[in-house]
C-alpha cells in the first residue's frame, strides 16, 4: 500500500491544480457574412479574476489575461432573441473554470442592439444564425492562438456548443436539426392559443405559408465539427421528427417547467423526445430566462422583465449548479 501513496498524492494533487484556474476574457471581432460579429472569449487562466459591470451584467473574469497553454475543449455559444454575448457568462464561466475555452457570439441582426435580422423572411433568420456560429468556428480554428490550445483526437478537435431559446434551435441546427417553416404555420394555428408568446412574436399564423426550407439548405446548416450540444430552453417547434432522429452527436436538452415563452410539451420536449439518447433535465418552478445571468436594471421582454423568477426560485444557485452540470456534461461528451 505504501508504494501506492506517492502516486496517488501526485494525482490528487494534479487534479487539484487542474481545476484551480481563474476566468480570463478577451473580445474579438470574427467576419460573418457582410459585417462582424462580437466574441467574447472567455478561457481557463492563472490571472487573478474581478468582478467588473459590463451593462447590465457583471462578469468575474481577468481581462485579457494569458491563457492557459492547453483547454479541455471549446464551447460556441448562441444566446436568444435580442441577447447578449454576456447574458450567460455565469454559466461561461463556469465551463472556463473547469478547462473549457468557451466562445460567447453576439448575433449580428439579432442583438440587444440591432433586429435587422428578426426582419429578415423567416426562412433567412434560422438558416443564418446556425451559419454565423460555423463562421466564428471557422475563425477561431484558423488562429495559432487559439487552436494550437483546443486539444484533438481520432475525431478532430474537441468541440461542443451551447444555446438557450432561439440559441437552443441554433445549436440543434448545427447537429444536424432540420427546420420546416411549414410546422411553424401548423403550429400556431393549431396550438397557438396554448403556446400564445411564442406564436405572437412573428405572428406566423396570420402569415401566407412559407416555403418549408429546402433540404440542401437545411443540410448546410449541421457542421459536423460540432461534437456535442447543450440547448437551454430551446425553440423546438421547427425541427423534423425524422431530422431529429438523424442526430447522432450527444445531446442534453435543459427545460425550464414553468415556461411560458417557450411551452415544453410543444419545443423542449418535442426535441428530447425525437432525438435518440438525448439527456432531458426538467428544472422546477422555472421561467424562460432562468438559464440567463440576472441583469441589474429591467429588461422587458414579451414574458415580463428578465430578472423575474417565480416565488422560491434562486436563480443564483440554480446557475451555480447548472454550470457544474454543463461542464461534467461536455466532460462526458467529449472526453
Amino acid at each position: 500500500m505504501r508504494y501506492l501513496i506517492r502516486p496517488f498524492l501526485t494525482w490528487l494533487l494534479s487534479a487539484a491544480q487542474a481545476f484551480a484556474f481563474q476566468v480570463g476574457w478577451q473580445e474579438i471581432h470574427v467576419p460573418c457574412g457582410d459585417r462582424d460579429a462580437t466574441v467574447a472569449l472567455y478561457y481557463p487562466t492563472q490571472a487573478k479574476a474581478h468582478a467588473i459591470a459590463m451593462g447590465p451584467f457583471t462578469v468575474n473574469v481577468a481581462m485579457y489575461a494569458d491563457p492557459e497553454p492547453t483547454f479541455k475543449g471549446l464551447i460556441l455559444v448562441s444566446h436568444g432573441v435580442g441577447g447578449s454575448e454576456l447574458g450567460h457568462s455565469r454559466l461561461c464561466e463556469a465551463l472556463a473554470d473547469h478547462g473549457y475555452m468557451v466562445a460567447a457570439l453576439r448575433h449580428p441582426g439579432d442583438n440587444w442592439q440591432e433586429d435587422t435580422l428578426l426582419k429578415k423572411p423567416p426562412e433567412r433568420y434560422w438558416s443564418v444564425r446556425p451559419r454565423q456560429i460555423s463562421q466564428v468556428l471557422d475563425a477561431l480554428l484558423a488562429e495559432p492562438k487559439w487552436k494550437d490550445r483546443i486539444p484533438r483526437d481520432a475525431h478532430g478537435p474537441r468541440i461542443g456548443a451551447l444555446g438557450h431559446s432561439a440559441g437552443g434551435y441554433t445549436v440543434l441546427a448545427l447537429a444536424g436539426g432540420k427546420p420546416d417553416l411549414t410546422r411553424l404555420r401548423q403550429h400556431c394555428l393549431k396550438e397557438g392559443a396554448e403556446d400564445p408568446i411564442f406564436c405572437s412574436m412573428g405572428r406566423p399564423a396570420q402569415e401566407p405559408a412559407p416555403p418549408a426550407v429546402p433540404a440542401v439548405q437545411s443540410a448546410e446548416l449541421k457542421d459536423p465539427r460540432v461534437r456535442a450540444v447543450a440547448a437551454l430552453a430551446p425553440v423546438g417547434v421547427l425541427f423534423t421528427a425524422e431530422s431529429l432522429a438523424g442526430v447522432r452527436i450527444p445531446s442534453a436538452i435543459w427545460e425550464a417547467a414553468s415556461d411560458r415563452y417557450l411551452v415544453p410539451k410543444f419545443h423542449a420536449e418535442w426535441v428530447a423526445r425525437n432525438l435518440p439518447g438525448a439527456e432531458l433535465h426538467r428544472v422546477p418552478n422555472a421561467w424562460h430566462f432562468a438559464f440567463m445571468n440576472t441583469p441589474t436594471m429591467a429588461i422587458a421582454t414579451p414574458d415580463g422583465d428578465i430578472a423575474a423568477d417565480p416565488p422560491g426560485f434562486d436563480r443564483k444557485t440554480f446557475l451555480a449548479t447548472l454550470g457544474e452540470e454543463l461542464a461534467a456534461y461536455f466532460d462526458r461528451a467529449l472526453q
